[in-house]
């Protein structure tokens, strides 16, 4: 699959009714306009490793994601 098809699948799937809820709440659950912070360092990781999927996601979603942001598999 290239990477355009894998962005076209992205937006079918994100960009309806249902999906744009869903992404909304993993921006709410995953720290995406907070702060990772945590006195345990593991945690931050942790935090920030939930929060770079959703960044993922919404970069897949953009007309014109950055290439950094795009590892193709």
């Amino acid at each position: 699959m290239s990477i355009d098809e894998l962005r076209a699948a992205y937006k079918l799937l994100f960009n309806t009714k249902d999906g744009e809820t869903i992404l909304k709440d993993l921006e709410a659950r995953y720290h995406v306009n907070g702060s990772t912070f945590s006195p345990d360092a593991t945690e931050t990781a942790y935090r920030e490793g939930q929060r770079t999927v959703v960044l993922f996601i919404k970069a897949m979603l953009a007309d014109k994601p950055k290439r950094e942001d795009i590892v193709e598999t």
